[in-house]
């Protein structure tokens, strides 16, 4: 299965939002390709603060890296999520696990015109190690794990698997 180095910002994203979506990407279901939802938000994050590059951290690949060492991640939603900022804190996370002292995470909603800027803080490091851990007792576990009611399913890519009896 995968090690805490594969764990990339999708895996911490996933857990926050569906471990049964995790549990089917860790294992290469990846209907995200043929999503109307995901070609969106890779539209608004191509159009959206194109002087920024990527930073590959390998299983991880965060939005951009500014001279200050804050994190920067270009969402598609309109308003923050848990899971947005636990990917962002996962960020940094990596970054210090490479000696580079990120600062923390700022959130972009182009949509919104709205920033939400995150510290990197001792209690975020801790959560990020958890999620982490978490990611890892999710993906391993023999069965996947329970699906969501189906109102907590509307976009997402993987409904089609989740409830096709």
């Amino acid at each position: 299965m995968i090690s805490a180095n594969d764990v990339g910002g999708v895996h911490i994203k996933y857990l926050y939002h569906c471990r049964r979506q995790l549990w089917l990407y860790a294992r290469g279901v990846r209907p995200e390709r043929l999503s109307a939802t995901v070609q969106l938000g890779e539209a608004v994050h191509e159009t959206s603060y194109t002087r920024s590059s990527p930073i590959d951290l390998g299983a991880a690949k965060l939005d951009h890296l500014d001279g200050t060492a804050w994190v920067h991640e270009v969402k598609s939603s309109s308003r923050p999520t848990r899971a947005d900022e636990a990917q962002a804190m996962h960020y940094c996370y990596r970054l210090n696990a490479l000696g580079v002292d990120a600062q923390g995470g700022i959130l972009h909603y182009p949509k919104t015109r709205r920033t939400k800027r995150l510290p990197y803080t001792e209690q975020a490091a801790e959560q990020a190690e958890a999620d982490v851990a978490e990611v890892l007792a999710v993906v391993s576990a023999p069965g996947s794990p329970p699906r969501l009611a189906q109102s907590a399913c509307r976009g997402c890519s993987y409904a089609d698997y989740c409830w096709n009896e």
